[in-house]
């Protein structure tokens, strides 16, 4: 994985832009366009996808461990939430949430103090197998829903006691802003990780791990210990996403949701969580895109993964770093000529 396919610093300007993107996505509920209801549900998504799309960047963007089955925690921690909801009441979100994020932490613990065992084509190949018995679990087995899945029939509740309650997730724009909490605090939390001894010994891994062991580090528990919070913020989205939805089924887990990240991530830009972010609602605008355009979207889809991989190897964030410093040596004024044998005149 080339060490120049990662940004973890972003310019100022670039900060602003995607500053002002956060403002607009908090008063986007407030603009009072048609059809409101629907594209506030649409940006919910997103959001979720983006949060998702963060946990991967850990792995692949961070510590450059490639995986193909980061949809298992995704998917689980739905399931979590469709098993503890009774049918006849809403459970409480203080509870079902932290359950669902540890149900996922713990799955991914176990599976990863073998998978970060292997290296390269082995680890993206274990992974991708561990995923497929989760799914192939749910899949064959009736008592877990089997392959049409489970409904989800009540959205968590947010009382605290009695009959009030801070958000009544049944409203979509209550939905939304907790939503955009999450994102806004999964992003603040990876980013000063990011820069923390931890992370600093994480990209030390991507870059080079060999000398991290020969100086004393021991990258095993580093990497499980990546592993294992990448799975929690996994399952992190996946609970919203069941909860949004109010359905969980098998393809959750399934190979295309975990190469669906890997392309967001790519699409963005990988190393810093702002690219996650620009991917996820990238690669899910161009979705909705290409889908209407033609029944064949999956082939604008690839061809445009393909072109950006060329055109932008760093990911949409990185063109915009690109395009941003030619601007700012565009706008500088030529430096004054130098004149051979002294002064003019």
């Amino acid at each position: 994985m080339s060490i120049a396919a990662h940004i973890e610093r972003l310019p100022r300007s670039l900060q602003l832009v995607l500053g002002l993107g956060a403002v607009a996505l908090a008063a986007f509920p407030w603009l009072g366009l048609e059809n409101e209801r629907y594209y506030v549900q649409m940006l919910t998504q997103m959001m979720i996808l983006a949060i998702f799309a963060m946990s991967l960047d850990l792995l692949q963007g961070v510590t450059g461990l490639v995986s193909l089955g980061h949809a298992a925690f995704f998917g689980l921690a739905g399931y979590v939430l469709a098993f503890v909801t009774p049918s006849s009441a809403a459970p409480s979100l203080w509870w079902t949430l932290p359950l669902a994020v540890a149900v996922s932490a713990l799955a991914a613990l176990v599976i990863g103090f073998f998978v970060v065992r292997t290296k390269g084509i082995y680890f993206i190949m274990v992974t991708m197998a561990f995923a497929q018995m989760l799914y192939y679990l749910f899949f064959d087995n009736k008592a877990l829903g089997g392959s049409d899945g489970i409904y989800v029939l009540f959205k968590p509740s947010t009382g605290l006691g009695g009959d009030w309650q801070p958000l009544d997730l049944e409203n979509p724009v209550a939905f939304y802003y907790l939503t955009l909490a999450c994102l806004v605090g999964v992003y603040a939390f990876l980013r000063r990780l990011l820069f923390s001894p931890f992370g600093r010994v994480l990209a030390g891994i991507r870059v080079n791990e060999h000398r991290l062991r020969a100086v004393g580090y021991g990258t095993f528990g580093y990497k499980l210990a990546a592993f294992t919070l990448a799975g929690a913020l996994a399952g992190l989205a996946g609970y919203l996403w069941a909860a949004q939805t109010g359905f969980v089924n098998p393809e959750l887990m399934g190979f295309h949701q975990s190469a669906h990240a890997i392309m967001m991530v790519i699409l963005g830009g990988m190393g810093n969580f702002a690219g996650a972010i620009v991917g996820a609602f990238a690669f899910e605008y161009l979705l909705h895109v290409f889908k209407d355009l033609t029944k064949h979207w999956q082939l604008l889809m690839g061809a445009f993964i393909v072109l950006v991989v060329f055109v932008a190897p760093r990911g949409l964030i990185g063109l915009g770093q690109r395009l941003l410093e030619r601007r700012r040596r565009g706008a500088q004024p030529p430096a004054a000529e130098s004149v051979p044998g002294g002064q003019h005149g």
